[in-house]
């Protein structure tokens, strides 16, 4: 098993934040990825992955495609180029049509998650000006504390978490529904624990919690892979 991933061929795609050919190389490369077997990685020069390579085999320009450690290609590549590269990778027979590579743009999803962390945030916040202030034990805390927790934490926590672990392993991450249904239930589970807190409900805020746990636990089953890839020999370094 331990050959077996260390004969994987490993391409890397160094891009920077500030680079707009740099998203067009990197949606060549993931098409590519859903038909040829190889570890992709996304890496930015401005971190330090990044900035190893570039200090390693001197590349002066991005995008810039790394193939086993040796510099292939510098700009955007065809998808026949980027084809023609990895013609030695074996075809991808049984390739996950959820399972998607993360590099630079944001997906819906992830754009989604961090605009709902921001609402809750801001609900939150409002909850001191207009709920009377922090002092004493006022009947909204509970709720409050619960549309910071779970609205704020969570959404935060599973937007970045979508779009930055990938990125840092290299390795693609189950998406389309099963990134829907993870928001709607943490939307579901917070609203009903709100609800639940303020009018004095235990059934709605339980439910609510169960909700939650559920998309918590979907984020796992999501993550299980990217974090095993990153664990696997011949993973990142």
């Amino acid at each position: 098993m331990h050959a077996l991933h260390a004969m994987i061929m490993r391409v890397q795609l160094l891009v920077s934040e500030w680079c707009v050919p740099c998203r067009g190389a990197e949606e060549v490369w993931r098409a590519v990825a859903q038909k040829k077997s190889f570890a992709f990685e996304v890496l930015d020069v401005a971190q330090p992955e990044g900035r190893a390579i570039v200090a390693r085999i001197g590349v002066r320009t991005v995008p810039s495609t790394v193939i086993d450690g040796e510099l292939k290609h510098l700009g955007v590549p065809s998808i026949g180029e980027a084809t023609a590269l990895v013609a030695a990778a074996a075809d991808r027979i049984a390739a996950d049509p959820q399972s998607h590579y993360v590099g630079l743009s944001l997906e819906a999803s992830s754009a989604w998650a961090i605009a709902s962390s921001a609402i809750y945030l801001a609900l939150t916040g409002a909850a001191l000006p207009f709920g009377g202030g922090i002092a004493g034990d006022p009947p909204w805390r509970a709720a409050a504390l619960h549309a910071y927790g779970m609205g704020f934490v969570a959404f935060a926590v599973l937007g970045l978490g979508e779009h930055l672990l990938p990125r840092f392993t290299g390795a693609p991450i189950r998406g389309g529904r099963m990134a829907w249904t993870q928001l709607g239930l943490v939307h579901a589970g917070t609203l009903l624990m709100i609800a639940g807190f303020l009018v004095g409900s235990s059934a709605a805020a339980i439910a609510g919690g169960l909700a939650a746990w559920a998309a918590l636990a979907l984020f796992a089953y999501r993550l299980v892979p990217v974090l095993r890839h990153s664990a696997a020999p011949g993973g990142p370094e």
